[in-house]
């Protein structure tokens, strides 16, 4: 794939790229992730390489860890013997499924140091008040972020994408009419108030 065909095409590779860098991924792993998306048919590592020059290893890592996340998966093209390698293009499940694996791989393991933490600190005496019931509320909150995005996770994407696009909605319609403290709006007020 020729993408300095395309000036568009490349700068959204290269922004991609550099986009990956601030979200904790590898430039490269990035890019791949950026041609595959845009890719109109699946590549080969070799395509892949040469299109964003790049050596074969970084292409070759770069595809392991995004068909870790699930977003890239191998494919066959009939009459030949290479994989190929094409990028989910439905942008709701790839959100999904990166939130589900960057929740796998930070979230749950902080959960499980904090609740190993909390359970070393009940069985002694001379922990300060402060320091137990600080650790104890940061697992507690992560735990019920962690609960609530396991909850929404399971809604169907229809649902979801309603909900998404309600945004403040939500918060009006459910009673959240908690006014900013500089804010001269009145809170919402559910029938019946």
């Amino acid at each position: 794939m020729d993408i300095g065909a395309f000036p568009e095409l490349e700068a959204f590779i290269l922004h991609w790229g550099e986009m990956g860098t601030h979200w904790g991924v590898n430039r490269s792993v990035a890019q791949v992730h950026a041609l595959l998306y845009l890719a109109d048919r699946p590549l080969h590592a070799e395509e892949i390489s040469d299109s964003l020059k790049l050596a074969r290893s970084n292409v070759s890592t770069a595809l392991k860890e995004l068909q870790a996340y699930g977003i890239v998966r191998r494919s066959h093209v009939p009459a030949d013997r290479r994989d190929h390698f094409a990028a989910e293009t439905d942008l709701w499940e790839m959100l999904m499924r990166i939130s589900a694996e960057r929740k796998r791989r930070e979230i749950d393991p902080t959960i499980a140091f904090l609740a190993e933490l909390k359970e070393r600190i009940d069985l002694r005496g001379d922990v300060p008040p402060h320091l137990r019931e600080r650790i104890s509320r940061m697992h507690e909150f992560i735990g019920t972020l962690a609960g609530s995005y396991d909850q929404v996770r399971r809604l169907p994407k229809a649902t979801l994408v309603a909900l998404i696009r309600m945004g403040g909605g939500i918060a009006r319609f459910v009673g959240g009419g908690r006014r900013d403290p500089g804010s001269t709006e009145q809170p919402h007020r559910a029938r019946g108030e």
